[in-house]
């Protein structure tokens, strides 16, 4: 088992320093997603970086090279979790479900890493449960502590670890959700978790499945804050280099199609591996996860898709149509920058977050308002820019219907709802 601290080389693998030679998707230049621009800022240069994804030869992580960074992202950050119901229904439901399985009582202590505005660990507190949140950004972490959820404002590392373990002591359940992509310093990120775990304590971790990315299209949830993409066979692997067994594994819908991994120490005894452990394990050398030939078609395939939807929006703008957009996420400025998507086909778009209203998209400059005006506007169509949100945002906004208008959900395939 190997535990030693693992240096990337400059451009190489953040995981295991290989040289980054093969191109996953080349989307050209993008500014950062969550950067979004006061109307006073317009005239000003914005700065564009490459978003080119490479894949490693040796363990077959996909990542993009570090060209912002954390500090500049996540201090001051723009996404609240909070503003999706059906996140925080399955969140409650995780919490439940957590507190059952694995005995957690109010003499526990859970730990949640990218704890955002406290959405998940109000439950556990609601329960009863010691809580610590360990979130970077500070506006969100503010948010956090007034629902009554202990909140640290720092990036999970060794050395943080070390300090959450001298003030507050390990946690019987170490949780993360959607933060491993964001994590440059991959290995000092995991060697934090084993820290923070109590000897038989249980590491929950949920990110994008990168099988579910490729056959699904979603080039979008590749932006300047998504650092790496896994997949069970790599991911299994950067934990177990740092002393940490995934003993088990889920399929989750969330987010286009996820994973949710259970990890423990490499020498605690008390949790056998689950059959769905080996079973993915063998589903993902199958699909070619360790070939490199099954990563070098998908950069086809996203141009199709850019041509496709570029197809739609002109033949409907031809038609005197008018086309607004829903929401500001990360994965919607990727594919608006990507496709050069502007207010030339989107005459505006709206955000339930109060934090992006009266704002305007980074480097496509559509002005952002609240949910509103639409209903105030009455647009023949809507594109619905965080497509994995495409159920609830639909059955909100079923109103459109009344006027004749429809929805377009763009990933994995252009279609007109």
């Amino acid at each position: 088992m190997e535990t030693q601290s693992r240096n990337s080389k400059p451009g190489g693998c953040r995981f295991c320093g290989s040289a980054l030679v093969h191109t996953f998707v080349d989307l050209g230049m993008s500014p950062p997603c969550q950067t979004h621009i006061e109307k006073r800022q317009l005239g000003e240069m914005e700065r564009f970086y490459p978003l080119n994804a490479f894949v490693c030869e040796n363990c077959f992580l996909v990542q993009l090279r570090e060209f912002v960074a954390p500090n500049d992202i996540f201090t001051e950050y723009a996404y609240f979790s909070s503003y999706s119901e059906s996140w925080l229904s399955h969140c409650q439901r995780y919490c439940e479900e957590m507190i059952q399985k694995f005995g957690i009582t109010s003499k526990s202590r859970v730990i949640e890493i990218a704890s955002n505005d406290g959405y998940l660990l109000q439950y556990f507190a609601k329960a009863g449960i010691q809580v610590l949140g360990i979130e970077p950004a500070k506006n969100v972490a503010k948010v956090a502590r007034t629902k009554g959820v202990n909140t640290i404002s720092k990036f999970l590392g060794e050395r943080t670890a070390l300090e959450v373990v001298s003030e507050h002591g390990q946690a019987e359940l170490v949780l993360g959700n959607n933060v491993l992509a964001h994590v440059p310093d991959l290995n000092d990120f995991v060697k934090g978790i084993r820290i923070l775990l109590k000897s038989n304590g249980v590491l929950t971790m949920e990110f994008p499945h990168l099988v579910e990315l490729m056959n699904n299209n979603q080039f979008d949830t590749i932006y300047h804050e998504h650092f790496s993409y896994f997949s069970f066979v790599t991911v299994e692997k950067v934990f177990f280099a740092h002393g940490i067994r995934l003993f088990d594994v889920e399929k989750l819908p969330t987010h286009g199609g996820s994973l949710r991994i259970y990890g423990c120490h490499a020498e605690c005894e008390k949790y056998r591996q689950t059959d769905r452990v080996a079973r993915l394990r063998q589903q993902e050398e199958s699909y070619g996860i360790r070939k490199l030939s099954t990563y070098s078609s998908f950069g086809k395939k996203v141009e199709g898709i850019k041509r496709e939807l570029l197809d739609v929006l002109i033949g409907l703008k031809r038609k005197g149509k008018t086309i607004v957009g829903y929401g500001a996420p990360g994965k919607g400025n990727t594919l608006l920058n990507y496709c050069g998507i502007r207010t030339d086909f989107l005459d505006f778009t709206v955000d339930r977050n109060p934090y992006k209203q009266g704002k305007f998209t980074p480097g496509t400059h559509i002005p952002i308002h609240d949910p509103i005006w639409i209903r105030e506007k009455k647009p023949d169509y809507v594109l619905i820019l965080p497509w994995n949100l495409k159920s609830e945002i639909i059955g909100q906004n079923e109103f459109i219907r009344e006027w004749g208008g429809q929805f377009i959900v763009p990933i994995p395939q252009v279609q007109i709802v």
